[in-house]
């Protein structure tokens, strides 16, 4: 007799995490509408056709939802606009990734939130924030790294790498909270002219 353990486990496990991506789907569907003020659970768990219950079942917590999608749209963020580059490419790719915000500004709004929240070691979201500018500054840091190895900026020491890559994090949430308090921001314009004074410079060393 074939054994059918693996296909009954299986099946289940695919069918629930299918189901869970639906969720995190419909939730940043409502986040990009509706903002974070006006995406709430019930609009949420109305757009994905499921109840309260359900999306708790899956998510255990709102908070623990939020930070799915944070991590599902930070996933894509890079998936889509930073995958294919390296060294002072990644760099001038920036303004183009910070601009595509606003066809999310209700996904941004969320992380500006939950990010200025999560501060506190006691937030449910505090590891997570953590982790993601820890794993960005690494990204970047590494990247300035490989374009000094490349030649396409002058060497320097590591405390300023480490600050330079600081400094333009720094610009990049700074603008996107400027452009959510004022939608006439130019984020690609403000961003590039960010890039462009830090390339100028790292190659002035």
């Amino acid at each position: 007799m074939a054994d059918t353990t693996g296909t009954r486990t299986r099946g289940p496990y695919r069918t629930g995490v299918r189901r869970r991506e639906q969720l995190i789907a419909a939730t940043m569907d409502v986040f990009a509408e509706h903002g974070y003020a006006g995406g709430s659970i019930r609009t949420i768990a109305e757009k994905a056709g499921v109840s309260h219950a359900t999306l708790i079942q899956h998510f255990g917590r709102k908070e623990d939802l939020l930070t799915s999608v944070l991590q599902e749209w930070d996933r894509r963020t890079v998936a889509e606009g930073l995958s294919d580059v390296s060294g002072l490419a990644y760099f001038w790719r920036l303004p183009e990734v910070m601009a595509a915000h606003r066809r999310s500004r209700g996904l941004l709004e969320l992380f500006t939130t939950i990010a200025a929240e999560a501060s506190s070691p006691s937030h449910p979201a505090h590891d997570f924030i953590q982790h993601r500018y820890s794993r960005n500054l690494a990204t970047l840091s590494g990247h300035l790294r490989e374009a000094i190895d490349a030649g396409e900026a002058a060497p320097m020491p590591e405390s300023q790498i480490m600050n330079e890559v600081r400094l333009l994090t720094a610009v990049m949430d700074g603008i996107g909270l400027q452009w959510l308090l004022d939608p006439s921001t130019d984020i690609e314009g403000a961003v590039t002219a960010c890039v462009e004074r830090a390339v100028s410079a790292w190659r002035a060393q």
